[in-house]
Parts: structure tokens; sequence; C-alpha cells
């Protein structure tokens, strides 16, 4: 429902002037808190990094297809591997993307928090609202951390896919195909450890919403 009235104000906030600011000050009037859209774009990273290792690993069925190509129409098979690569990257901009938004509702979100700490008049409660967001910050610097870790991992995998499609491009034919094959292991596990490190984010991302929504 939350995200149903994100896209029906999202009009207003770029009539507002097209920047976060005035966008969470949009979401804010109808409701929608700082802290709701941390948890949206949190969900929404975590989604993103669960269709890119789905991608990921349909490129590598793929290109281990065109490797294991022994007859038939060579070009077919190219081009197969070729858009899923393609879409391999398709997914890890989604996911940059993602962290990216993640980080700036963030930054939203600890200013608005620590700027009403300072109007909390009784010591008692300032105290705990200023313990609660240092368990929050700790709590989200180890989840970005997680985010951008697994992040770091694609690009290698995505250039050696790059390399290999670029290569075949040139040179379609079964000598370079066996000239790419002893590569073929190496992206085996470099793409095991990015899937690797996706669910430890995956997993950082579910314990920090439940934080948040205070499960």
């Amino acid at each position: 429902m939350k995200k149903l009235i994100t896209t029906a104000i999202i009009g207003t906030s770029l009539l507002l002037g097209g920047c976060q600011s005035a966008y969470y000050g949009a979401m804010e009037k109808v409701g929608y808190h700082k802290r709701d859209i941390m948890v949206d774009r949190v969900e929404d990273a975590k989604e993103s990094q669960e269709e890119a290792q789905e991608q990921f690993s349909s490129a590598l069925e793929e290109m281990q297809a065109l490797l294991n190509h022994d007859g038939g129409d060579l070009e077919s098979a190219y081009n197969k591997a070729k858009d899923e690569y393609e879409s391999a990257q398709d997914a890890a901009d989604d996911v940059t993307n993602r962290i990216d938004k993640v980080e700036d509702v963030a930054e939203a979100l600890f200013d608005e928090w620590q700027t009403e700490i300072g109007e909390i008049s009784k010591a008692s409660l300032r105290r705990n609202s200023e313990s609660k967001l240092k368990e929050t910050r700790r709590a989200y610097n180890q989840l970005v951390k997680s985010m951008r870790r697994a992040e770091s991992k694609m690009e290698p995998v995505l250039v050696a896919m790059k390399d290999n499609m670029l290569y075949l491009k040139h040179n379609l034919n079964a000598q370079a195909i066996g000239a790419i094959k002893g590569e073929f292991a190496s992206l085996q596990t470099d793409i095991s450890g990015l899937i690797k490190e996706m669910n430890k984010s995956i997993d950082e991302s579910n314990k920090f919403i439940a934080s948040l929504e205070g499960k």
C-alpha cells in the first residue's frame, strides 16, 4: 500500500523541485515517514540482489551452453549468452541504484533524528533516543558495508563476461570457444563468491528491516 502511495505522489514531489528533500517532505504530509521509506528501500535493494543472483546464474548457464556447443547454430548460442550478459549488467546497475537510494534516505533519516533529539527536553528520554540512534546507525553501517561488498564482486565478473563476449564476437568459431574454456572455471568461482556475498547481504537486510519494524 505504501508503495502505491509513493507512486501516487511522486508527481507532487517533482513539482516541488524534484529533489529528495522535496520528495521526503511530500511523503511526510501523507504520513509516510523516512523510516517507512528506509524499510521499503532496503527491501527493494534486497530484491534487486536476489534478482541479480538469478541473472548472473542464468548468464553463467548460457555461457556454459555456448562453451559446450557441439553443432548447430553457433551464432544463436552466442546471442543467447550475450543477451544474458547484458541482462546481468542491467541487474548490477539496478543493485547499485537501489543501494544509493538506501544511503540517501538513511542520511536524511539520521540527520532528522539527530536534530529532533536536541528538541527533547527530558534528559532520560533524550539519552534513550540517542542510544537507539547509535544502535540503528551501527546496524545500518554493517548493512551497507555488506551490500557494497557484494556489489564490488559484480564488476570483475561482468568484466570477464564482457571480455569473453567481445573475443567470441570477433572470433566466433570452435577454436575461439576452446581458447576461453580455461577461464570458465575461474568465472564459476567468482560467481559462486558473488552469490555467497549477496546471501550475506540479504540476511543483513532482513535483520535490519526487522529491527526498524520492532520485530
